[in-house]
């Protein structure tokens, strides 16, 4: 699932990496912009996703990722989902975001080729 949290309103890069993924062989589901924190773990939770992608730029990652986070906590299912942030996150943010379980950031200039190699080598085996 790649999805879109908060007001952030640019979802160029998200629908080129659900394509991508849909290229590479990936089911793809896409949030669409403007989910709150609550309906990303909902659609999470109902299409029983493996890897949940969230793409922010709006600079809000340091409180939405964790209300995310606790989310799926809630319904027992962070283990279950590998979850990827990409966007702009700033250097000093990115160990916080990974403490919540965040297990990769993906930053401008990341090619679509790592993203995918990284998802296929880390994504729960089901």
């Amino acid at each position: 699932m790649v999805a879109k949290v908060g007001l952030d309103g640019h979802d160029r890069g998200a629908h080129v990496i659900a394509r991508a993924f849909r290229d590479a062989g990936f089911e793809v589901i896409y949030s669409g912009l403007h989910k709150s924190p609550d309906e990303i773990v909902q659609a999470a939770v109902q299409e029983d996703v493996d890897v949940l992608g969230i793409s922010i730029l709006s600079g809000a990652h340091d409180t939405l990722v964790p209300k995310i986070m606790n989310g799926l906590d809630k319904y027992s299912a962070r283990d279950d989902t590998l979850v990827l942030v990409g966007g702009v996150i700033p250097e000093e943010d990115c160990n916080e975001l990974e403490e919540e379980g965040v297990a990769a950031i993906f930053g401008p200039g990341t090619s679509i080729d790592e993203t995918i190699n990284f998802i296929k080598e880390q994504a729960p085996e089901r």
